[in-house]
């Protein structure tokens, strides 16, 4: 089987200087709960860099072996920090090994926001983009393969929202006129258009 890899966001230069000089991440429980309960836990943590990096963003450039996983309230991980309401939130504490860099970077091809990649070492290694990475079925990663071979402007797992309800679409093609969300549910594809299911 396959080793778990876990794409992470890194937000801000503070976390990554804690990644580099004290070799942890932090992952809110409930966000485990709702986003990663079927891959859970990784075998490998990798992150990408949103636009608080600047000419490093949009990108997967440091990945690392996880040793262990710990629970902590956040006053644990940040004793210094004030009292407040977030102090007894707890987190799982990642303990990683050393950073390592990619020889190449896993980029974006355009701006979106992504929450977490659940992904593999075979997937990993391999991947060029960040559409590369997901690990959803094999139905859509026959799609993905059809895709990029005719050259569609498609992006996986985008995240939109419809009024106050948030979908994570399979594949949202890039048209000329709009976006088509397609889904591949079991082995029968679904198309469909401005958020909703035909």
């Amino acid at each position: 089987m396959s080793e778990r890899v876990l794409v992470a966001i890194l937000n801000n230069p503070g976390d990554f200087r804690i990644l580099c000089e004290q070799s942890w991440y932090r992952i809110p429980t409930g966000s485990v709960e709702k986003f990663l309960k079927r891959r859970w836990p990784p075998h490998w943590m990798a992150f990408y860099q949103t636009k608080a990096f600047k000419d490093d963003a949009y990108a997967v450039r440091h990945y690392a072996k996880v040793r262990t996983i710990c629970t902590v309230h956040r006053k644990d991980l940040f004793p210094n920090e004030p009292p407040s309401p977030k102090q007894d939130k707890t987190y799982y504490k990642l303990l990683l090994e050393p950073l390592q860099v990619l020889s190449q970077p896993i980029f974006s091809r355009r701006w979106r926001r992504i929450v977490f990649i659940s992904s593999t070492w075979e997937k990993f290694e391999g991947a060029e983009e960040i559409n590369d990475l997901y690990d959803e079925s094999p139905l859509e990663d026959r799609l993905w393969a059809r895709f990029k071979y005719l050259q569609i402007n498609a992006e996986r797992q985008e995240l939109v929202t419809v009024g106050k309800t948030h979908y994570f679409l399979d594949f949202a093609v890039y048209c000329v006129a709009g976006k088509l969300d397609v889904e591949t549910d079991g082995d029968i594809l679904v198309n469909a258009s401005n958020g909703f299911i035909e």
